[in-house]
């Protein structure tokens, strides 16, 4: 009897159940496969599925990554550099990516906003779901030490006083459309909360004459112009066409 019993528990015991899994295969356990979306799928080094998504920020603006390096805020309803791929790296942690430009949003250590060629640790953001359905991005890793109030000395109290005294560096877009500097930024500003819109009809379309291009998606090489980097964008996409017969 006890040795039917053990192999019963053997067949529900989870570990068990993955070490059962084929070498080389998709993990068994499927909150590997799935991001935080509840997608399946694996995007390349990252392990999340990304989201499409056009982050629209509360003052209005569309939230850019152009191949030249720049990050700043858009009016257009359809742009081609304001659709994002947002990939989970860690639980509630995101990397934010311009699909067209092929470059990371990033924050450095002096609160700046930057396109980044490579992901790297500045390009992680913590996401939080602020009230009436906007989000919040913070740099994981740079904040502001704030002074400790009079008597947040030791013990555990004072520890706790330690613990929250960082003041988070969120991304921000300005009612001109302008990046702000991220320790001049709180999380209930106007200018720090984004709406995750999905992509409308017109922004399917540019994203699949992309993916139909030959020429894949990324920074450009050689100096930044934005002469050569609009004409070039329209070359490998096809928005002439696209945009004469939307009249």
């Amino acid at each position: 009897m006890i040795p039917l019993l053990l192999f019963l528990l053997s067949l529900s015991d989870p570990v068990s159940s993955r070490a059962r899994c084929s070498p080389g295969q998709a993990p068994c356990d499927p909150r590997q496969r799935r991001d935080a979306g509840g997608r399946g799928g694996v995007y390349e080094h990252l392990g999340g599925a990304p989201r499409r998504r056009k982050l629209y920020c509360a003052t209005k603006y569309h939230l850019q990554i152009h191949q030249n390096g720049k990050i700043d805020g858009s009016l257009e309803e359809n742009n081609p550099f304001s659709i994002m791929e947002i990939t989970a790296v860690d639980v509630g942690v995101v990397a934010i990516k311009g699909l067209f430009s092929g470059r990371y949003l990033a924050m450095n250590d002096k609160g700046r906003l930057y396109a980044s060629e490579v992901f790297n640790r500045e390009c992680e953001f913590v996401e939080r779901i602020h009230e009436l359905g906007y989000n919040t991005y913070a740099s994981r890793h740079h904040s502001t030490e704030q002074p400790l109030p009079p008597g947040g000395g030791g013990g555990v109290s004072g520890a706790k006083r330690r613990a929250s005294a960082k003041r988070q560096w969120y991304v921000s877009i300005n009612g001109k459309g302008r990046p702000r500097r991220g320790f001049k930024t709180r999380s209930t500003d106007k200018a720090s909360l984004f709406l995750p819109r999905v992509l409308g009809n017109k922004d399917h379309e540019m994203v699949r004459r992309l993916r139909d291009s030959p020429v894949p998606p990324g920074p450009m090489v050689g100096p930044a112009d934005r002469r050569f980097e609009s004409a070039d964008l329209r070359v490998r996409v096809g928005l002439c066409r696209w945009r004469s017969s939307d009249r």
